[in-house]
């Protein structure tokens, strides 16, 4: 490996460890964290800002950004399939372990990984994977673990209606006015350290409960979204920022929104945040090498 990919590789890296240590460190001083306003203020008014101020004027074919969505729905068709069946063979409860090895963490760690890999066009493609992820996250992750599915919730959620305005705005040509374009951006701009200095607190906050099984899970949730996210991109004949977005966004850990479900509805939580902490931890040592792959 050259010195100048290496550089590049932690001009990429970097900042999201960074980012998200500050998270674990405030996290770990005892410091009060209102993680659930901040949730809030990130999943209702900034992400849908990112999503508008990207996605509308982003420079990349409709056809190529709804592949995207596509190809999400795959990886998570693809993956749910085969782990549900792993876990079944292996005697595992899948309303536990099913939704923290399909549901990758999309957001907090893909998002900024696809911008600082790929600019401006693979944080496009990764948001159009990330609004596909939490559609189904919302509604059939919802169903594996509490046995129904939130649809209304689903629909109430500003991320999705974001994704139809971004869309809007995609096929149309339509210009926002410069006032609106800019604070869209500044508000959007707010999303991505948030959700990293969130993650690093939810990190700090959560402990491994089986060290030796959740490694071997969590290494199944990293490589086997590795797996499912080159087959589709394969599969759909993807090239380019949008493969590698592809692959880069089915490679994410498992995302920490599992440990929320799982506590909601009585489904071993321990175990699940677990999982979200390990693959976590290892997605460490395996993105950079990914990224090297994929550069």
């Amino acid at each position: 490996m050259s010195g100048a990919l290496v550089a590049q590789l932690a001009a990429i890296v970097a900042p999201i460890f960074i980012a998200a240590g500050i998270g674990f460190a405030w996290a770990r001083s005892g410091r009060g964290y209102d993680g659930i306003f901040v949730r809030r203020v990130v999943m209702n008014i900034g992400t849908p800002c990112l999503i508008v101020s990207t996605i509308g004027r982003a420079e990349v074919a409709t056809e190529v950004l709804l592949t995207s969505v596509l190809a999400c729905w795959l990886v998570v068709a693809l993956t749910m399939t085969t782990f549900a069946l792993v876990l079944r063979l292996a005697g595992l409860d899948q309303r536990v372990f099913l939704p923290p090895l399909v549901f990758a963490n999309a957001g907090n760690m893909g998002l900024p990984l696809a911008l600082f890999a790929f600019g401006a066009e693979g944080l496009a493609l990764a948001l159009g994977f990330f609004v596909a992820n939490t559609m189904a996250h919302f509604t059939v992750g919802i169903y594996v673990t509490a046995g129904r599915a939130k649809v209304g919730e689903m629909l109430r959620t500003p991320i999705l209606w974001a994704a139809f305005v971004a869309l809007f705005v995609q096929l149309s040509g339509v210009s926002f006015p410069v006032w609106l374009d800019n604070t869209l951006e500044l508000i959007g701009g707010i999303t991505i350290p948030l959700m990293l200095i969130t993650l690093g607190v939810s990190l700090a906050s959560i402990r491994v409960a089986t060290l030796g099984r959740t490694t071997l899970l969590a290494l199944l949730r990293l490589g086997g979204g590795v797996a499912a996210g080159w087959l589709v991109a394969t599969v759909l004949g993807l090239e380019g920022v949008a493969r590698a977005v592809v692959i880069l966004q089915s490679a994410m850990p498992a995302a920490v929104f599992n440990v929320l479900l799982a506590q909601q509805f009585g489904r071993a939580p321990a175990e699940v945040a677990g999982l979200v902490v390990v693959s976590t931890a290892l997605s460490f040592l395996t993105l950079p090498l990914l990224l090297w792959w994929l550069l």
